[in-house]
């Protein structure tokens, strides 16, 4: 796959076989509405995502305060002093603003400057897609995944970033995301694609 902008200048972690997927997911569910994004930090994601529901003629939501999650914040293991808002924290906007200028995705991505929850409350459409990858506290992730996870649209995917079966490779908290909406019933697993979980929403 070509992409429009050297992709690793971009900031954030995601594998480039992961990007492949959520490219193909958005682009085969666009049909059935909307993608959306959870956590779209300076844009890296939100590039595959945009250029998958490009091709299958649809958009992305990409939903993130901006103000970077828990491990984002300065002291914290994952702060980037570049993205310092001058006031004491982090606004990772006019990058992704600057990412998405850069990839040509400005008619395709729809910036949501919110959080999650919040968008949660005035958003009702079917969902073709949703890619959860904000905050990864047990109470962030869940709170993700109950607000979106009823959204998606049957036929549609559920993809969870950062899902890591061996406790000792990484956190928890997307895991047990994970499982929770294997048991629920109204989904089922596609594939593990490194640590991309990507589930089919059935038809019940």
């Amino acid at each position: 796959m070509d992409l429009p902008i050297n992709i690793e200048a971009v900031k954030g972690f995601l594998a480039p076989e992961e990007g492949r997927a959520l490219h193909d997911a958005a682009r085969d569910t666009a049909a059935l509405g909307p993608a959306l994004e959870i956590g779209s930090y300076c844009g890296k994601s939100t590039v595959y995502l945009g250029l998958g529901a490009r091709a299958g003629g649809g958009q992305v939501l990409a939903v993130d305060h901006h103000r970077g999650s828990e491990e984002n914040q300065p002291g914290a293991m994952f702060h980037d002093p570049d993205l310092a808002d001058g006031h004491g924290g982090i606004d990772t906007l006019p990058h992704f603003r600057k990412t998405m200028r850069d990839a040509g995705l400005e008619d395709v991505v729809i910036p949501v400057a919110a959080s999650a929850r919040v968008f949660a409350r005035v958003w009702a459409q079917p969902l073709g897609m949703v890619f959860i990858d904000g905050g990864h506290t047990l109470e962030a992730a869940l709170v993700d995944y109950r607000a979106y996870a009823p959204k998606v649209a049957p036929g549609g995917i559920l993809a969870i970033h950062d899902v890591h079966p061996d406790p000792e490779t990484g956190g928890r908290p997307p895991y047990e995301v994970y499982e929770l909406a294997l048991a629920s019933g109204l989904f089922r697993g596609l594939a593990l694609v490194d640590t991309l979980a990507l589930l089919r929403r059935l038809d019940v």
